[in-house]
Formats: structure tokens, sequence, C-alpha cells
């Protein structure tokens, strides 16, 4: 049988092209709907089980399981895409424009099945943040929440490769971003929150900095390096491009923590030996952070110095002894960080201790008249910190 009716032995007895099809053309298209709208709702069925059973998984007790590079991740990737691949192999052996049916299908399904997934990573966080202790491998889950959106990517990528005409690919571009850009808020938000967790076990050493227990030589800024670097140790567990990001993340966040100590306005030194020894010190956290940011960050290509310099620059304001060179110091830091505002200069001023009430109306009032001639690449980070003002409660007592 070549077909059956086209062995060539039955030729002489039959010319095969005078034959009407045996299913005709309306029965054809009345079948292949029904099975467009079956297998629509079974794949919704499928990915609505699929992502169930992932659920289960990030309560367990035990780490997720990681692929051959040690990253870690879960099956839903792969169960998602297998079915996806059984079912558009089918369709190719029945024609080509039922494949691309089936292969539209799945994508516009996949689109839907991002946002539920990206809804229950959230309510996944909220869950944990109502006790922390739970579930025990948060953490880790989350960074295969994570893993499995540079994966879901990848497997989209191959998936319109393998299964897709070339012309057809414009017309499903603005789908494909669509996906995209879900996906990296699945993972950006995913980043942010395990950021959040590192900061939240901070707190308590950062309510340590800028107070006269760091004066005295708290190791607060030391047990936030071990920290951080502890943290980290899980978050090598995170695929490249988004563990970049939450490096610089991470990097911004402790510097803006530090500023942000800085302008809660927590010490007003006494004297010039004491402007001098804290100004000293926060140089030498300023190269802490430093180093342990590089080291994080090695091979990754980020640029890790720029933010620690906004820390010295702080110091030297502080540290300067001549305050009639106070303004000229001032307006250095102003220019090259321009996002700073007067507010940000008087709880300065106050933390240094020695400027009138006066000197900081002057330095500030004439400042506000000056050019500034930032640098292109500095990303502003004073305009995330607010300086707190005084309340009445605060004056009467």
């Amino acid at each position: 049988s070549t077909e059956m009716m086209g062995n060539s032995e039955l030729s002489p007895e039959v010319d095969v092209n005078t034959l009407n099809p045996l299913i005709s053309q309306s029965v054809v298209d009345q079948l292949l709907s029904k099975y467009m709208s079956t297998l629509t709702s079974n794949i919704i069925g499928w990915l609505r089980k699929a992502l169930e059973t992932d659920k289960k998984d990030w309560i367990k007790e035990t780490e997720p399981e990681a692929d051959q590079d040690g990253y870690y991740q879960t099956t839903l990737p792969a169960i998602v895409f297998q079915m996806f691949e059984q079912n558009l192999q089918v369709a190719a052996q029945i024609n080509e424009d039922l494949k691309t049916k089936v292969l539209l299908l799945c994508l516009q399904q996949m689109n839907s099945f991002l946002t539920r997934y990206k809804d229950e990573a959230q309510l996944y966080k909220e869950e944990h943040l109502k006790n922390r202790q739970y579930p025990q491998c948060y953490v880790q889950y989350m960074i295969a929440v994570i893993n499995n959106c540079q994966t879901f990517k990848e497997s989209i990528i191959s998936l319109k490769r393998k299964y897709l005409k070339m012309e057809m690919e414009d017309a499903l571009s603005s789908g494909h971003t669509n996906m995209d850009a879900t996906l990296d808020i699945i993972a950006k938000e995913g980043c942010s929150s395990l950021l959040d967790e590192v900061f939240m076990d901070l707190e308590p050493h950062l309510n340590d900095l800028m107070t006269k227990k760091w004066l005295m030589g708290s190791n607060a800024v030391g047990t936030i390096c071990v920290t951080v670097e502890d943290y980290f140790n899980d978050f090598a567990k995170i695929k490249k491009p988004y563990k970049k990001t939450m490096t610089m993340e991470a990097h911004r966040r402790v510097v803006v923590e530090y500023i942000r100590a800085i302008m809660l306005k927590r010490i007003s030194f006494k004297n010039a030996e004491e402007r001098k020894e804290g100004a000293e010190r926060m140089i030498k956290e300023a190269e802490q952070f430093r180093f342990l940011f590089k080291k994080l960050a090695a091979g990754s290509g980020e640029d890790t110095e720029g933010l620690c310099d906004i820390i010295e620059a702080i110091a030297e304001v502080i540290k300067l002894t001549d305050p009639s060179l106070l303004y000229l110091e001032v307006s250095t830091l102003v220019s090259k960080y321009p996002d700073i505002r007067d507010d940000h200069i008087a709880a300065l001023l106050t933390v240094r201790g020695d400027a009138s009430r006066d000197m900081k109306q002057t330095i500030i009032e004439t400042l506000d008249q000056g050019p500034s001639q930032p640098n292109p690449n500095y990303v502003p980070i004073f305009k995330e910190i607010t300086v707190p003002t005084l309340t009445v409660p605060k004056l009467l007592k």
C-alpha cells in the first residue's frame, strides 16, 4: 500500500484522480473545528493542573532540584513544553495549517498562563511574609521561579523556531514581546522579594549605623557584609542575567540605606576629633562595601566603583576641619550628585555639628544659584532618601 489506492499495481484498473474524497470538506472542517475546541479546553486544564502541582512543590521541606549547571529549577517548564510539543507533533502530521493553528493556540494559552503564574508567585511571597519561618525552602523555591522565567523564554523561542514558518514570525512578535515582558516582571518581582528578605535581616544592624554605639566601634557594617554574602551563596543558584541585576540592586540598596542612616541625624558630632573619627569610619566602611560587591559581581562586568564614592564624598564634607571651606566642599558634592536637595544638605550639616543656622541658610541659598554638571552615568540616589522633619511631639519632649 502506498496509502492503499495509490498502489502502482492498481493504476491500470482505476484513475484515482477521478474519485471524490472519502470525507467531504465540510465534514473535515467540522472535525478540525471540534478538535481545536477540545484541544483548547484540554490545554487550559493541563496548564492549570501543572501550576497546581508546581505550587505543592513550593512548600516542600526539601530544596528544589538543580539543572546540570547547578541552577535551581522546578519541572514546570519541561512539563508545559512537553505537552505543547506532543500536540504540535500530532497537528504536523495532519497538515501545515493545523500545525500553525495549534502553535498559535499554545502561545495564546501560554500568555494567559504566565499572568496566573505571576499572581501565584506574588501570593507565595505574601503568605511567606505572614510567617517568615515558613515555607522552609522559600528562598530556594523563589530562585527556582526566577530561573523558570529564563527557561520559559528559551523554550518559547525554540518552539517557534521548530514549528513556525519564517513569514509568520512578524505576525506573532507582539505576543512574544508580551510574554517576555511578563516573564521579566515575574523574575524582577522574585529578585526584589529575595532582597526584601535580606534587608529584613539587616534592619537591626542598619539601625545601629550613625549612632553613638556605631562611633564607639560597633561592627554593624561587618555583620551587614557577612549577611549579604551569606545570602548570595544561595543566590549563586540564580541564572546569570537575573543574578547580575540582583547584585547591582543589592549594592544600590546597601548604599541607599547607609546614606539614609546619615540623613536620619541620629548623631551630631561634638568636635573636630569626633568628625574626623566618624568620617574615617565612613570611608573605611565604604571600602568594605566596595570589596564585598566587587567579589559578588566578579565576572558580570558590573561597574561597582561609583556607588561607594558617594559615601566617601559625604565623609569628606564631615571631615573638613576649616568651616570656611564648607561651602566649597558642599558645592562639589552637589555638582556631582545633582539630585541632592536642600534638606539633605541641612541634615548633613546637622550631623557635622558645628554649622550655625545662619551658616546653613547661607550655604543652601548660595548653592541654589550655582550650575551643576552631573556625570552622564549617574543614576539619582538621593531622590529615594527622605529626610525626617521634626514633629511637634518631639519638640515638646
